[in-house]
């Protein structure tokens, strides 16, 4: 489907834009002229375009379109398809001819709103905003309109109202009907109308919504109508007390209601819209302890009708309690009585209860723990005071309970219930204790000390707390006592004795007061020292080793013991020894090993050493040595080594029996044993004989008889010393003929003995070195000088009197020459330390401060400073050391009192002085000048720097700031160092003076109040703020103006009612001005606020503006101006003021944007260049809306008739027509109908036609009135018939297919006239085939020079006839042709 844009001429296919718009354009294809215009394009290349002018039917728009969108979609056209798609084209055509029923017969909209009001009476027409009917095609059309359903009550009826070319359907109310519209019961009905033509069969219908609207017609109600609430007496103001809740079943602004009370109510007030009381005054159960209150409930719409009268009461009982909200409050103040009389107090307490009346009234306090005896009791002090007195019952028991009582307190109230307070605990001190008991810091004293302490070693200090001024401290005698002292005035506890002369570890003492009834116990425990020496089991050891034992066999074990305890009794061992030994010991166990193997004839027969044992102790070692001897054993453990090996030489065969041939030696290295020598192979013939004792080998038999010549003997000789052989040697022995040399032997040398003499040298160097260390003495163990002090040694000393405990002061020096212990030099002050303020490090002989010094008190001291060596016997040496305390800013000043306080009026001038505060400084020189200054950052008050006076120094406001907490500081003036302050409180109480006038919170206000709030309601609630105390914090309010009594206020709680109606219309806006008013003496103070009251307005419009009718009708001329007047349309309102004040517009129409209306006057003009041919008429819908504050409107439907003008030229049916003429046709044959109109529609009629070229020959000739052109002459010229004439506008891609061909000017005259052309295709039948031959449009390229625009179009009816022909047949072709012919449809 495709659509036409009438005002453009296109159409939306994309389908050849220029082609479509010139083929409606020019075929004079108008809105209105056309009732449908159908455009189906599909895939299978049909195009069809069915034009029915005037009438058509439903059934050709939903049955042949539903063939063609359905059917052939997608596809090429089947034959089935074709074939039931021209029967429908035919069948609807046969059905579209004139006398049939035409299309576009149904409403406006599918569905219509509309109101109407409830109660509305009979014959009340519905509001819709839509125009409800049916346009009328055919303006003979009688329609009918029926409510076919929705409405089974009766209540609505329909009507038709026809104007101009539209039938409306008005809806109204019934008339006679008991029955009417109740929006409570139903606010809607969906109405069902039909619409029908009389006499035709032609229906529509169409939904009619009709919301029902609210009308003020029913009252607000209470539910439930009895309220009761109780409310304490001390509610505070505008505290909500109760809600009271009524309904009203009409929405909108007509179930608006109002509370108010029904009689004037001071106290209380009510919201208007929530219905919420609040307390607006003080309560007073004594006056009135019940209010009986009556609310109404009165409708918003009630006044607007003008009706005052009450729609629902309600009652509300409001009871008054005395409500016990506050606990009794204890307050006590404690002292101790100054005598011990019959009844002394000991506290004093007051009791409050805010409560008022009987709640604040105390019906007794109690102890309720504490005082298990029942000693104690509170006596109350007069009959209207709450105060009470904790006074003693019976002897209280001092002694039981030293420290005092704590006594738990509970107070009760008379209230209902009955409340109880806190309990309250208080102390009550014991009298006869005044003093916190004096005991020591401990009890026992838990201490250590070294056992090597010199006398004057610092033990402990014991003190007393509180320590009195006449303390005295003392030892108790014991056993232990003697070996100390102690300092009577501090507590200091020092050795006297040396400690270590007798062997304790632990000594007892015991400290006590000079009363002797507070004791405390010292226990000091003596920490071992590296006092003793390890001692060996023997003065020496002696032992004896063989040298054969292996590599670390234990040869003998040492031990020694040391009696100190712990590291100073651990011992380790070791060999003191300058030489190196075959020996190590295990440090240990003291067992002596070997480390090398032993050698009797390389090393020492004899080992002498020492082996040290050490303790682990400190600060040094103690040692002790002992002598060992080893002495080692000799073992044959070497065999016998020949001098000389390998020996060779010669003897001659005559050699002598007997003679000495050579000798061996071999030398045996242990102990030089002697050797005995042996042949042991090459003697077997037995030539020859060793002597074993001196190894000389001598000849034992002779060789000449021997028979041997030129004989070699080889002897094998070893040495033994009895039990290890020497390695053997040989000698060879050649035996010779002649004389032989007696040096004809010869040996190699071992150089044996040379070895051996160079064992035994070693051994002697080794022997000499052990025998000088028997030489050395020990020197070790000597004590033999006693310790000195250095030289930098001062007689005096100045030290501050600040000094901190701790502190070092000097550090003395002092030496000893000895070495260890015997060197180690001890510190000791043995006097002089009174105060025990001093201290020395035993050991490195730093001097310090113990006890803080204090230079008023003592300012020098006198040390005897001693110094010990740990030597044996122990040896000492003391110097006097003087200490000069120099005096220190160590005292603070301090105040006479510990607080200050003062009272003054909050309107003192400044310069007044108030109060002088004091201090004191024990120091000397400017440390003790003392200096004033306040540190609290303040300007209202100053202070004299050096008397101490603080006076005004600022305006003071007790409302700003009621009391000051001032920190006064005195310090002193010290020049070095830091200077010493002290800091007292001053607290001034400023007393009030009535200076303050109430303020407005905010300064102004401004509230927005509905015209139509009952009288009573609360608009406004003022709040103000009086710092001042009493009387003058205490305001009332009071309306200066209340414009002649049409408001009021409260004077306690500021609350402004409304006390008169008020009316926007008659005044928009007051300016109340309000005065708040203290009750200050001698004179009350006052201040003054506005309150803008703003009056909005209330929606009153009542009256909606009305039409005198729905609908009207006008005209206008299409030449007119812009701006044009067309016609006035006037409403009514019957409200008043802005209510009734109308304005007009247009929101609606085919007209809109065409025409004007002036909103105030409602005058219509025309807006746009109108068109009577484009557009012949327009409906217009105006609005009629008033001012109100809620706008109400009424509309009107215009129908304005646009008036025809002579301004078109005729318009032929075609630009181009194709007419077919047969050749040798008579005259006066009609050839072409030429059809024409004029758009306008008084010209319509009075058309004429002429041909006005191209025709030359005068051939043909037209009939002036009807267009009908005929033949002039004969045609010559032979043409062949073509067959097109299958129009029914149903033919193959665009048979309206053309040439827009231009003619000349028109020419102006009275009657307009338009130039048509003809071209006539002169084409001729072939004589007997009766085929379409294509020789017709040859000849009309070569008569006319172009060939007719439709030569595409005839192509394709060839082809599509031929198609046609061959599937449906010949006959039924036929057919379609004469048909075609018969209705005029030529392509």
């Amino acid at each position: 489907m495709v659509s036409f844009d009438w005002s453009s001429g296109c159409v939306e296919d994309g389908c050849g834009r220029e082609y479509w718009c010139w083929i409606l354009r020019n075929a004079g294809c108008r809105e209105g002229s056309l009732n449908f215009i159908h455009l189906a394009v599909h895939h299978c290349g049909l195009l069809i375009i069915v034009e029915l002018s005037g009438e058509s039917m439903h059934r050709w728009k939903y049955d042949v379109m539903d063939i063609i969108m359905g059917l052939c979609v997608g596809t090429r056209p089947p034959s089935s398809c074709l074939v039931l798609l021209l029967l429908k084209l035919l069948a609807t055509v046969s059905q579209g001819l004139p006398g049939t029923g035409p299309l576009g017969f149904h409403f406006t909209h599918s569905i219509y709103n509309a109101t109407v009001y409830e109660n509305s009476a009979a014959r009340t027409y519905v509001s819709s905003q839509s125009r409800m009917g049916i346009t009328l095609i055919d303006l003979s059309w009688d329609i009918k309109y029926r409510i076919v359903s929705g409405d089974e009550e009766g209540f609505f009826k329909a009507e038709e109202v026809i104007i101009a070319d539209f039938c409306f359907l008005r809806i109204r109310t019934k008339g006679g009907n008991s029955a009417i519209l109740n929006r409570e019961i139903q606010d809607n009905y969906l109405l069902i109308v039909k619409g029908s033509v009389r006499g035709e069969d032609l229906e529509a219908w169409t939904k009619v919504n009709i919301q029902v609207l609210d009308m003020n017609d029913l009252r607000p109600l209470f539910s439930p109508t009895t309220y009761s609430v109780t409310i304490a007496e001390s509610t505070p103001l505008r505290t909500s007390v109760a809600q009271v809740t009524a309904t009203d079943a009409d929405i909108g602004s007509n179930g608006e209601f109002y509370y108010y009370f029904k009689n004037k109510v001071d106290l209380f007030s009510v919201h208007p819209t929530s219905g919420v009381i609040s307390l607006s005054g003080r309560l007073n159960y004594d006056e009135k302890n019940r209010y009986d209150l009556e609310i109404l409930a009165v409708d918003r719409g009630m006044k607007l009708y003008g009706n005052n009268g009450v729609s629902s009461t309600a009652k509300l009982y409001v009871h008054i309690e005395r409500i016990n909200e506050h606990a009794p409050t204890i307050h006590v103040v404690t002292h101790v009585p100054y005598s011990l009389g019959k009844e002394p107090t000991y506290a004093v307490v007051t009791v409050d209860d805010q409560d008022e009346g009987a709640n604040g009234e105390i019906e007794s306090v109690s102890i309720v723990a504490g005082d298990p005896l029942d000693q104690f009791f509170l006596a109350k002090e007069g009959k209207w005071m709450n105060e009470y007195k904790i006074q003693e019952r019976k002897q209280v028991d001092w002694e039981s309970f030293a420290y005092g009582y704590n006594l738990t307190l509970q107070a009760k109230d008379k209230g209902s219930p009955q409340k109880f307070s806190a309990l309250k605990t208080v102390h009550i001190t014991n009298p006869r204790r005044d003093t916190v008991p004096v005991r020591f810091e401990k009890e026992v004293y838990d201490v250590s000390i070294s056992e090597f302490s010199p006398p004057g070693v610092v033990v402990a200090i014991v003190k007393l707390n509180p320590e009195p001024l006449d303390v005295e401290y003392k030892l108790s005698p014991n056993e232990d006592a003697e070996y100390f002292k102690i300092n009577p005035r501090s507590g200091l506890i020092v050795t006297a004795q040396p400690l270590n002369t007798i062997k304790k570890e632990v000594y007892k003492l015991e400290v006590s007061n000079k009363e002797g009834d507070l004791k405390a116990q010292v226990t000091i425990s003596i920490e071992d020292a590296n006092d003793h020496t390890p001692e060996f089991q023997h003065p020496l050891y002696d032992t004896f080793v063989n040298e054969s034992v292996p590599v670390g066999t234990s040869i003998l074990t040492v031990s020694a013991s040391d009696k100190d305890k712990g590291e100073n009794g651990y011992i380790t061992y070791s060999i003191a020894s300058l030489n190196m030994l075959p020996f190590a010991i295990n440090q240990f166990t003291g067992v002596i090993s070997t480390t090398e193997e032993l050698d009797f004839e390389s090393s020492p027969e004899t080992y002498r050493f020492i082996v040290r044992a050490s303790d682990w102790g400190s600060p040094y070692r103690h040692e002790s040595e002992v002598n060992v001897t080893i002495r080692i054993g000799n073992v044959n453990d070497n065999n016998p080594l020949f001098e000389k090996v390998a020996c060779q030489g010669v003897i001659s065969y005559d050699f002598p029996v007997g003679g000495h041939i050579t000798a061996v030696s071999a030398i045996d290295i242990d102990e030089l044993e002697l050797v005995k020598y042996k042949i042991i192979s090459g003697n077997d013939l037995g030539f020859f004989y060793l002597n074993p004792d001196s190894g000389v080998l001598q000849l034992k038999k002779s060789l000449m008889n021997s028979g041997i010549k030129n004989g070699n003997f080889a002897l094998r000789i070893t040495a033994t010393d009895g039990e290890n052989f020497a390695d053997p040697m040989a000698i060879n022995i050649s035996v010779l003929h002649g004389k032989v040399s007696s040096k004809s032997f010869s040996c190699r040398e071992t150089r044996v003995a040379q070895k051996l003499a160079e064992k035994l040298l070693i051994k002697a160097k080794a022997n000499g070195k052990l025998n000088l260390e028997d030489g050395f003495l020990d020197f070790y163990s000597v004590n033999r000088q006693g310790p000195h002090f250095d030289k930098s040694f001062p007689s005096d000393v100045a030290v501050k009197e600040d000094l901190p405990v701790g502190a070092n002061i000097l550090k003395i020096k002092a030496y000893d020459a000895d070495s260890g212990f015997n060197g180690k030099v001890l510190f000791t002050i043995s006097d002089g330390n009174t105060d025990s303020c001093f201290n020395i490090d035993m050991e490195t002989g730093q001097l310090k401060v113990l006890m803080p010094m204090d230079r008023e008190h003592t300012d020098l001291y006198l040390l005897n400073i001693t110094i010990y060596d740990l030597g044996n016997p122990q040896k000492s040496s003391w110097r006097l050391l003087t200490i000069n305390v120099e005096d220190a800013n160590d005292n603070s000043p301090i105040f006479l009192q510990d607080s200050y306080s003062v009272n003054i009026l909050e309107s003192s001038s400044i310069g007044t002085e108030i109060i002088q505060v004091e201090a004191r400084d024990k120091d000397l020189g400017s440390n003790g000048e003392v200096t004033y200054s306040v540190l609290t950052d303040t300007h209202q008050f100053a202070i004299n720097s050096s008397t101490g006076i603080i006076y005004v120094a600022d305006q003071l406001d007790r409302e700003s700031k009621a009391n000051y907490s001032l920190k006064i500081e005195a310090r002193d003036r010290a020049e070095s160092g830091q200077q010493l302050f002290s800091v007292v409180t001053l607290k001034v109480f400023l007393d009030d003076v009535n200076d303050c006038s109430p303020a407005f919170i905010p300064s102004s206000y401004s509230v927005k109040v509905l015209e139509d709030l009952p009288v009573g309601t609360v608009i406004a609630w003022l709040e103000t703020h009086d710092p001042d105390l009493g009387l003058g914090g205490q305001v009332r309010y009071s309306l200066v103006n209340d414009y002649n009594g049409r408001f009021e206020i409260d004077k306690a709680s500021g609350a402004i009612r409304l006390s008169k109606e008020l009316d926007y219309e008659k005044q928009q806006f007051y300016n109340l001005t309000v005065r708040a008013k203290d009750k200050g003496r001698p004179v009350s103070l006052s201040s003054v606020s506005f309150v803008e009251v703003e009056v909005v307005d209330v929606n009153e419009n009542l009256h909606t503006p009305y039409f005198p009718d729905f609908a009207v009708v006008g005209s206008v001329k299409e030449n007119s101006r812009i701006g044009t007047s067309v016609l006035q349309v006037t409403a009514r309102d019957e409200d008043s003021g802005r209510d009734g004040e109308i304005q007009y517009s247009i929101r609606d129409g085919s007209g809109l944007g065409r025409f004007n209306i002036d909103d105030e006057s409602g005058v219509i003009t025309a807006a746009d260049v109108l068109d009577r041919e484009t557009t012949g008429s327009y409906w217009l819908t105006v609005y009629a809306t008033d001012r109100g504050v809620v706008p109400l409107y009424a509309t009107i439907e215009v129908y304005i008739e646009v008036e025809d003008v002579n301004d078109n030229a005729p318009l032929t049916s075609e630009p181009i027509y194709y007419p077919v003429v047969m050749e040798n046709s008579p005259k006066d044959v009609s050839v072409i109908q030429i059809q024409a109109e004029d758009p306008d529609s008084s010209s319509n009629d009075k058309l004429t036609y002429r041909i006005t070229s191209g025709n030359p020959q005068n051939f043909f000739a037209i009939n002036i009135k009807t267009g009908a052109t005929a033949e002039g002459k004969e045609v010559l010229v032979a043409f062949h018939l073509l067959a097109h004439t299958f129009a029914l506008h149903f033919s193959a891609w665009g048979t309206l297919r053309g040439h827009f061909l231009p003619g000349p000017e028109v020419e102006r005259s009275a009657s307009l006239q338009l130039p048509v052309f003809a071209e006539i295709n002169c084409l001729r039948s072939h004589g007997n085939s009766g085929q379409l031959l294509p020789l017709p449009l040859i000849k009309c390229l070569l008569f006319y020079g172009t060939l007719p625009p439709n030569t595409f179009l005839l192509i394709l009816h060839w082809f599509w006839m031929l198609i046609i022909t061959q599937v449906l047949g010949l006959k039924f072709t036929i057919l379609i042709v004469v048909l075609h012919f018969s209705f005029s449809f030529v392509f």
